[in-house]
């Protein structure tokens, strides 16, 4: 069974829990995560690991406006269907959005739109690998592990959009 180390960083759209494996970014989880939608082995608190400080990072490039794509290592963990939607995530260019019908076309399986979203919704790589981007076939928002209203601030974000530092609410010291 894979070992897990986490941190969590404060972040203007709230606390991130950001989780490793030896191999890679696993998940980015929002406060009020379901512990059924990604599921990992054991974590443990690991302040020091290289692959978090360097997504907390980028991460805080992302949010300062610096950055728009991410260069960390992943560890996407899940069945190949939802390995597929999430590389297809990958492609989605900063500040633009696609349908959850363009991302099953995208992966070559036109009718498995619903599949699609259920994969969208299990996506443990938040914001790296952007299901912000992803909206419903007349443009939208739906579903977002982290709320729709951050849904709505990550699109204003990549639109040129300045986000505010929120206050921590767990184990967080700064913002980033």
């Amino acid at each position: 069974m894979k070992k897990y180390v986490s941190k969590v960083i404060a972040s203007p759209v709230g606390p991130l829990k950001l989780v490793a494996s030896g191999e890679g970014l696993a998940a980015i989880l929002w406060k009020d995560d379901s512990p059924r939608r990604v599921r990992l082995g054991d974590v443990v608190e690991d302040e020091t690991s290289p692959i978090l400080l360097e997504t907390e990072r980028q991460l805080g490039e992302y949010f300062a406006g610096q950055r728009k794509v991410f260069a960390v290592k992943l560890d996407f963990a899940g069945t190949d269907f939802q390995r597929r939607v999430w590389t297809a995530l990958l492609t989605i260019p900063h500040g633009q959005i696609r349908s959850y019908g363009e991302i099953a076309r995208q992966i070559g399986c036109p009718a498995a739109v619903r599949a699609v979203g259920a994969a969208n919704g299990r996506n443990p790589l938040s914001i790296i690998a952007p299901c912000h981007r992803v909206v419903g076939s007349t443009g939208k928002l739906t579903g977002f592990a982290g709320g729709l209203e951050v849904k709505a601030r990550l699109l204003a974000l990549e639109a040129g959009n300045h986000l505010e530092c929120s206050r921590p609410t767990f184990g967080a010291a700064s913002c980033v």
